[in-house]
């Protein structure tokens, strides 16, 4: 397994707001393209007005085949031209469990 984490950057305050719209216009969407989502996190410390999203796949083949699909959704494109109005800074990484991790 591969898990992808995202990590963004909201303007101060926004993040209330973000949530609201992707609870109601972004998740099942995303949900039903990219199939496994481990979590979505908001930073309490630290760097502040972050999201932190992982997905898991079981090959990169399939992260690209699956994010393909999903870029082709007229509604999620629906979506991000709402949400992008959130995002100062988008972030990702690819992450590789370690032999004894207990996601494999």
């Amino acid at each position: 397994m591969i898990v992808d984490e995202r990590t963004y950057t909201l303007y101060p305050g926004k993040v209330p707001e973000f949530y609201k719209l992707y609870q109601a216009e972004g998740l099942e969407v995303q949900t039903r393209h990219l199939g496994n989502l481990i979590g979505f996190f908001q930073t309490e410390f630290g760097e502040l007005n972050q999201i932190v999203h992982l997905w898991g796949y079981d090959s990169l083949e399939e992260r690209q085949r699956r994010r393909a699909a999903l870029f082709q959704d007229k509604q999620w494109l629906s979506y991000l031209d709402k949400a992008r109005q959130y995002f100062i800074k988008m972030e990702n990484r690819l992450l590789i469990p370690a032999p004894f991790s207990p996601i494999k």
